[in-house]
């Protein structure tokens, strides 16, 4: 093969790869399906699959970085500096449990009523709205409460800046409670506890303070760090409250956004519309939007026809927290996906073709299968001392067993933490919690459907079953071992005393002296004390006794001692000969 290094771009179909590597299409495939990736000539790859490929072909190579940014209108990164930046309006997720009341606290703070027209009194789409007080817009979006759409409730906690945990004070918090809370904060964003429904008969705030408190949320008010606000969405009770809270929390966050850029930022709702054709609510982050922009929206793109704010008011441009409904692109767009503004159309149109080619590339860049060994290894390599896991149980009982047992593996080099579950079978928002943790779903119990199973294949997920529940927790205990490092002892061998010290050079010392301790063999690694002090280590090149070299002097001989080592060995330092012996480290908890 030829040693000269072949320039790879991001994104390249396997046909083009043999060409470059001037080799056949057939050995490319052949190795893609040695490494279990099962794609045809005309199928695309990513670069680190293709530099494995090509390290097994024997090729050298290094990515194509102009390739892959052959755009005439590069996307303009955010910007750092304060001076081209202006404050933006918050995005607040309203988070919590399905009965609590999300969707009437928001009627209650934006003055309209949204509840009449949704089946079954769930919201049934992420929506969202903008109110102004006290001279500064926030943006809400309403993220929905049942379990069908937990992973959209994720969606809502990643492109928010504050996230609204809803608490029925007559009610709790309940499981959905606790994973909306899980959301929020593996999203990093900042949690304010909305205590609601406090006219009911047998609210009881004080109750799910001290809830919150055993989860690990201590509320300001008992000398903790959560915020929590009272409310009643049907009174309007502390509803002001909430908001001056949610501005406070705000300016303390320091939002900023570019408003001169060309625009970027989220989609949150997309649906076909039978007058207007595919339209998308898309919340902008940073630059600002314009009637007839081109924009590019995953793997479709368009330019915007016309733009309408949340009431239906006909806008000409959006700036940085604003939510818009927009007209004009191709086909209708995935929920959670990115929006960019480009200069022209071609340049939309080239990106939202790379990022289908992008896409398509990562279903075949899974060379290597996904298992307990390799999500340990993973962590290992990462530095990571936390094992996230997501635990799912068939009752209650099982659940909190699996939860307490798990806690007790904690170490000062690794720990384990369950960041999310509950009762039930696997669903798509398991997954998609595991898919931010360590990748692994524990499954006590219960299943997974095919769907859910596939969803989690192609999010690398490893959803490990058990039917035992001592099996299951040996498993993670090994894995958790696996990851300590090693205990490390020194066996001390022997110890001389030096008395006297016959030459010293650049790469040798030669040292007299009486072994008190043990024995001194030739080869050992040794270090040298003066006093209770170590002042450096050294290797025992030699061994003599008078002219005659041995392989080792016993206790009370005397010998001379060849060293290696830049230590300045002096009369009365011992010297300390030992071995190192490796024990794997193991976790002592009874389960």
């Amino acid at each position: 093969m030829s040693e000269k290094v072949v320039k790879i771009p991001k994104i390249i179909s396997v046909c083009e790869l043999a060409k470059r590597l001037e080799v056949s299409a057939a050995s490319v495939v052949a190795e893609l399906m040695k490494n279990g990736v099962m794609a045809t000539i005309n199928e695309n790859v990513d670069y680190e699959t293709a530099a494995i490929i090509a390290e097994y072909l024997g090729v050298t190579v290094e990515e194509d970085v102009d390739a892959n940014t052959s755009t005439s209108c590069k996307v303009e990164p955010v910007t750092t500096d304060r001076s081209k930046t202006q404050k933006r309006s918050p995005i607040i997720a309203v988070m919590g449990h399905v009965d609590h009341g999300k969707t009437k606290l928001l009627d209650a703070i934006r003055k309209t009523d949204v509840i009449s027209g949704e089946a079954g009194g769930i919201t049934q789409h992420i929506g969202a709205y903008q109110i102004e007080k006290k001279g500064t817009k926030i943006t809400f979006l309403d993220t929905p409460g049942h379990a069908a759409f937990e992973e959209m409730r994720a969606h809502g906690a990643q492109i928010t800046d504050i996230a609204l945990i809803i608490i029925a004070a007559d009610d709790g918090i309940k499981p959905q409670t606790i994973e909306a809370i899980n959301h929020a904060k593996r999203a990093e964003t900042p949690m304010i506890m909305v205590i609601n429904k406090i006219d009911k008969p047998g609210a009881d705030a004080n109750r799910i303070y001290q809830q919150l408190a055993e989860i690990g949320y201590v509320p300001e008010s008992w000398g903790g760090k959560t915020i929590c606000v009272s409310v009643s969405a049907k009174t309007g009770d502390g509803i002001d409250e909430l908001i001056d809270m949610i501005l406070l929390v705000s300016e303390m966050l320091d939002l900023r956004a570019d408003y001169s850029a060309l625009a970027s930022g989220v989609i949150v709702e997309s649906h076909m519309d039978s007058g207007k054709g595919p339209v998308a609510t898309m919340l902008v982050i940073n630059g600002t939007v314009r009637a007839g922009d081109c924009v590019q929206i995953g793997e479709t793109y368009g330019k915007v026809r016309s733009m309408d704010d949340y009431r239906g008011r006909r806008l000409k441009e959006a700036t940085p927290g604003m939510p818009v409904k927009i007209a004009g692109i191709k086909n209708v767009a995935q929920v959670n996906e990115p929006f960019t503004v480009f200069c022209d159309e071609k340049d939309a149109r080239d990106a939202a073709e790379y990022y289908k080619q992008s896409r398509s590339a990562k279903r075949y860049s899974e060379v290597k299968k996904i298992n307990l060994e390799s999500i340990t290894d993973s962590i290992v390599k990462s530095g990571t001392k936390e094992f996230a896991i997501v635990v799912k149980a068939d009752v209650q009982g099982s659940l909190d067993a699996i939860t307490t047992a798990l806690e007790k593996f904690k170490t000062p080099e690794v720990s384990v933490r369950v960041v999310g579950g509950g009762v039930g079978d696997v669903n798509e928002g398991d997954v998609t919690m595991a898919s931010t943790a360590s990748k692994l779903i524990v499954a006590f119990g219960v299943q997974a459907s095919g769907q859910v199973a596939g969803y989690a294949k192609n999010e690398g997920v490893k959803i490990s079953s058990y039917r035992i529940i001592y099996e299951l927790l040996d498993d993670i205990k090994a894995a958790v071992e696996e990851m300590l490092p090693p205990i490390v002892t020194e066996l001390t061998q022997g110890k001389l005393e030096v008395l006297q010290v016959f030459s010293t050079t650049k790469k040798m010392t030669v040292a007299g002296g009486k072994v008190v301790e043990g024995k001194i063999d030739k080869g050992s690694m040794a270090k040298v004390l003066r006093g209770d002090e170590e002042i450096g280590r050294i290797k025992v090149a030699s061994v003599h006794k008078g002219k005659d070299e041995t392989d080792s002097c016993q206790i009370g001989g005397e010998c001379g001692l060849g060293i290696d080592g830049k230590v300045d060995v002096q009369p009365k330092d011992i010297i300390v000969t030992f071995t190192i012996q490796t024990q794997k480290q193991t976790i002592d908890v009874k389960i």
